[in-house]
């Protein structure tokens, strides 16, 4: 129980104006779980908690209830809505049994116009109060974006690992079949092993982006055209299962290049997965290979609609989306990743009458350059 005087807002007042806030003050009584105000009613006073606990609170969406804050003995409620002379915004309940004092409005504005002190003391408590508010609405802001971001990870891990999981689970049935003749079940074995390759070096990728790692690339000369080819035939089976084809504009170069095979095989798996997925009721995928002084370029172009402006910017944020009903933009920022670790640039365009294209340059090895 604490007395009038001894509360936070009234505790610099002079003994002066304590003896007229004092003739103007009332207690009240309220049981636990009594209401004290609710949001809407008009703002008839202030109070201050004598004894007991009261809890502040206001309906959200749907007609659900938070808390916002919880006011002990010596703490002020009900200021704002006297001040400001409009509806109450919260609603307050006696948590225990509870004794307020209770300063009427007018009463408590007339106080006010005399003590300078007292001005000050209000305008500092609902500062206080404002600033609490802001820093919990914050922790829940940064809380609810947190899980959110998990929500958006796990969409992308789960929608990148479904194809070589599908795959895996129709291969093995097949292979499982009574009747499957042996070059069958070697070829199912062969294809399961690489689906598993596929989702180890797929972990390994996302470990590698969330822990943002920046261990050296180990970079081997690698004749380049082999490799695509290898890549893109490794990928056509479970691309024709989705009514897609794979389709050469231009070869790939015969030049050797400084790569990491398997992290830039992600890069092609990543950009042939989202074209696949941009052309739901199959389509082409078309491959072009360029080559200047300094780089080799690779174009992937799908026969969708294209990229919807208003996003290209962003494509390659972490979390950005193209119009896919499923998965995120982590596997493109994946592919930047990469791409940029061999010291290479990844961009998208679009043209149109035509799907999005996106390209990618990896730099010619230094040797070259010089000839």
């Amino acid at each position: 129980m604490v007395a009038l005087e001894s509360s936070e807002l009234f505790r610099h007042l002079h003994p002066e104006e304590l003896k007229a806030l004092r003739q103007v003050t009332l207690e009240r009584h309220f049981a636990a779980g009594q209401e004290i105000f609710r949001e809407g009613d008009r703002g008839d006073g202030v109070y201050v908690v004598k004894a007991g606990a009261v809890e502040i609170s206001g309906l959200l969406n749907q007609g659900t209830r938070r808390v916002f804050s919880q006011i002990i003995p010596g703490g002020v409620f009900g200021e704002m809505a006297v001040i400001e002379h409009r509806p109450r915004s919260a609603s307050a309940t006696a948590i225990d049994d509870t004794t307020v004092y209770f300063i009427p409005r007018g009463e408590m504005l007339s106080l006010i116009e005399r003590s300078p002190g007292l001005a000050l003391s209000l305008l500092q408590e609902i500062s206080h109060r404002l600033r609490d508010f802001n820093r919990q609405y914050l922790n829940e802001v940064v809380q609810a974006e947190r899980l959110a971001v998990v929500g958006r990870f796990a969409r992308a891990i789960v929608h990148d690992l479904k194809n070589p999981l599908q795959i895996i689970g129709l291969t093995s049935e097949m292979a499982g079949m009574p009747d499957a003749p042996p070059e069958l079940r070697a070829q199912a074995h062969d294809r399961i092993c690489k689906q598993v390759d596929r989702i180890t070096e797929l972990v390994g990728e996302i470990l590698d982006f969330t822990q943002g790692s920046q261990a050296a690339v180990a970079l081997v000369p690698t004749d380049y055209a082999p490799f695509v080819r290898q890549v893109l035939e490794e990928m056509r089976h479970e691309l024709e299962l989705k009514s897609v084809r794979l389709e050469f504009a231009v070869a790939p170069p015969a030049v050797k290049l400084h790569l990491d095979s398997k992290r830039l095989r992600r890069v092609f798996a990543n950009l042939t997965h989202n074209a696949t997925d941009a052309m739901p009721d199959g389509g082409k995928i078309i491959f072009r290979f360029s080559q200047n002084a300094k780089e080799v370029v690779t174009e992937i172009e799908d026969t969708g609609s294209g990229v919807a402006p208003e996003i290209a910017d962003q494509l390659f944020q972490a979390f950005a989306t193209h119009g896919k009903a499923h998965g995120t933009g982590l596997g493109l920022s994946i592919c930047k990743k990469i791409v940029e670790d061999h010291g290479g640039r990844i961009w998208m365009r679009n043209e149109p009458g035509r799907g999005a294209i996106f390209a990618f340059a990896l730099p010619l090895p230094k040797e070259s350059l010089t000839r």
